[in-house]
């Protein structure tokens, strides 16, 4: 129901407009069979006492989340509706503060990696979740993560073969700037050129949405390198999934391994030529 009214009366390009008739009928094609009627008598029935209560306390839970400074979460917002007289469960305030996309102060800071530019044009989707190229330099994936240091937060960027899943270039520094991902981009590119590989006609580089990756002086150095840049959509892991992987690798064989560590420009070295796994190829030498 919720699709058909999403969609309906919406108008193409080319002028169509989509009717109810006709969007019922792709559904039942797919397997999803569905009836006009069905909609139209959803549509024209009146709302249940239950849906009538949830509207109600919407409003109330909003108003005490508004009126404590938006830091309350749940537990608190359900503490002080019983407090005013209003009887609630706490599972229905978490429920409708889900759909109210209300939640409470954290503890910490939350780190987003991934912000895309959207006045930045966007590459296609080249790789479509196909990460098993048939030979090396076909396709790279690309993405970077965040560290927690005793020094502070240090961002770390990855460019994999995904015919091999070598990391071929990493590079970390303490901001999440375009210069991050470039660095690691020209240590894989060197990494290449250094095995004789001068010639990368038909690798694609598919990375996230992230802004690093749309800007124009990675786009333009992609170009200078003959490789096609791809870009996955905004908040799905499954469209970078190898270069996720790979991270997750990295973070559980080296850094929850062992305690954190201070980090310096200088404990960021070089590539040390392993092809083995991300604990050799990206350990760094402890600082004291």
């Amino acid at each position: 129901m919720r699709f058909i009214a999403q969609h309906v009366d919406r108008v193409t390009v080319d002028g169509l407009r989509w009717g109810v008739e006709p969007i019922c009928a792709v559904l039942s094609e797919h397997g999803t069979p569905i009836a006009p009627s069905t909609y139209y008598a959803a549509r024209r029935r009146l709302p249940t006492a239950a849906e009538l209560r949830d509207e109600q306390l919407k409003v109330e839970i909003e108003r005490v989340w508004k009126d404590n400074y938006a830091v309350y979460g749940a537990r608190k917002v359900w503490l002080q509706l019983n407090r005013e007289g209003i009887p609630v469960a706490r599972c229905t305030v978490e429920r409708l503060m889900r759909d109210l996309g209300l939640e409470g102060a954290r503890r910490g800071r939350r780190h987003r990696t991934t912000i895309p530019d959207p006045s930045a044009p966007r590459s296609p989707d080249l790789v479509q979740r196909r990460f098993t190229p048939d030979r090396p330099d076909r396709v790279w994936v690309a993405d970077f993560t965040y560290v927690a240091t005793w020094s502070g937060t240090v961002y770390v960027a990855f460019v994999i073969d995904a015919y091999s899943r070598r990391i071929l270039g990493w590079r970390a520094a303490r901001s999440m700037k375009t210069a991050l991902v470039l660095d690691a981009l020209e240590m894989a590119l060197w990494t290449r050129q250094r095995q004789g590989v001068a010639d990368l006609a038909g690798l694609v580089h598919h990375s996230d949405a992230g802004s690093q990756y749309t800007s124009i002086a990675f786009t333009e150095r992609l170009a200078q390198a003959g490789a096609a840049p791809s870009v996955g959509s905004v908040g799905d892991a499954f469209d970078n999934a190898l270069a996720e992987t790979q991270i997750g690798l990295f973070k559980t064989e080296v850094i929850h391994a062992g305690p954190g560590r201070a980090w310096t420009p200088s404990s960021s070295p070089s590539w040390n030529g392993s092809t083995g796994t991300t604990t050799a190829a990206c350990t760094a030498p402890a600082t004291t």
